[in-house]
């Protein structure tokens, strides 16, 4: 039977096989619907190729605005959009990026599954 973890919104966000002192300290069967919908639930991509990222902004007609918001930002930054090779989603670049564009978080989860299809 595990231990689970909740998020604000009450939604399980993580499981342990033992007690996690102020973090997961509710006590599940293993039989759990919720349990069992959290340890089967696709993984959330965390990130994705140059290309899918690229295509998926092509595709959500995002990629003049984000080239536009590129090219005001400073030259590591630049380099980074041009050349690399992953773009992974909790990095500096990608957050502020995304808050640029007004995204939430939810919003960004889903460009990035969206992203990972193509």
């Amino acid at each position: 039977m595990p231990f689970v973890s909740r998020s604000n919104d009450g939604a399980i966000d993580g499981v342990f096989e033992q007690l996690q002192d102020n973090r997961a300290e509710e006590f599940l069967p293993d039989d759990d619907a919720a349990v069992i919908a959290f340890l089967n639930a696709p993984l959330k991509a965390a990130s994705v190729s140059a290309r899918q990222f690229r295509l998926m902004l092509r595709r959500a007609g995002l990629l003049d605005q984000v080239k536009a918001w590129v090219a005001q930002q400073d030259g590591e930054t630049q380099d980074a959009f041009e050349y690399s090779g992953t773009f992974v989603k909790d990095s500096p670049m990608m957050m502020a990026g995304f808050a640029a564009m007004g995204f939430t978080s939810q919003q960004i989860d889903d460009f990035f599954a969206a992203a990972a299809q193509l």
